[in-house]
């Protein structure tokens, strides 16, 4: 039998049988036996079996990288979200009242252009599909991977020429369009922006739904 294949608690019954002539040896292979079994561990798969409309599609929790994945039904990821989001939107519906720093920031629908930048250099001019105080969507046919982080920059259609600096983290991604995202892309959590800049955003969002409302 592999180490793999053992529970942490038989792996260490196994350890202490085996009667190490060192206790250092003993101590290795224990901990030998534990990063084995870590790696086992940092990706578990759950097939869906009793959803009707998903049966047969899987969910892979990655436990090092703190990611959901959803895959379909001969395995292909169809993708991805970050345990933060998950969260996020469990809070959100949630029907007592929530704590403040757990605020979901309204968002709207609006086409407008935005460039964002890679740690690792690559630069992008894309156009964003919808905007609220606490992120953005940014329309890609290849969307990065969940917690990229990104410095951005975005113009709103009232000022095209002026551009928002800000910087963000992918949270989750669409790989093509459904019909709650009608293009792929991917959902940016911001991490930084200013006072400024969110009270542009915040009173944009609150102009257009008050037009919205009135319609």
């Amino acid at each position: 039998m592999y180490l793999s294949e053992l529970s942490f608690c038989e792996a260490v019954s196994i350890c202490q049988l085996r009667a190490f002539p060192r206790q250092d040896d003993a101590l290795r292979y224990t901990c030998h036996v534990r990063i084995l079994l870590k790696e086992r561990d940092e990706l578990v798969k759950y097939p869906i079996s009793f959803s009707i409309r998903h049966r047969g599609k899987t969910l892979e929790l990655d436990t090092a990288r703190e990611m959901v994945t959803l895959l379909g039904i001969n395995g292909e990821p169809i993708g991805s979200l970050s345990w933060d989001f998950v969260i996020d939107q469990i809070m959100a519906y949630r029907k007592m009242p929530v704590q403040k720093e757990v605020r979901i920031e309204p968002r709207i629908s609006l086409a407008f252009r935005v460039r964002y930048h890679t740690p690792e250099g690559q630069s992008f001019d894309s156009r964003a599909g919808g905007i609220g105080g606490g992120g953005m969507f940014i329309e890609s046919a290849a969307p990065l991977p969940v917690g990229t982080r990104l410095a951005m920059e975005f113009s709103l259609p009232e000022h095209p020429e002026e551009w928002l600096p800000t910087r963000g983290v992918v949270a989750w991604i669409c790989p093509k369009a459904d019909h709650y995202t009608f293009s792929p892309g991917m959902g940016i959590q911001f991490t930084e922006v200013t006072p400024e800049v969110r009270d542009r955003i915040l009173q944009l969002v609150k102009t257009l739904q008050s037009k919205e409302q009135a319609a």
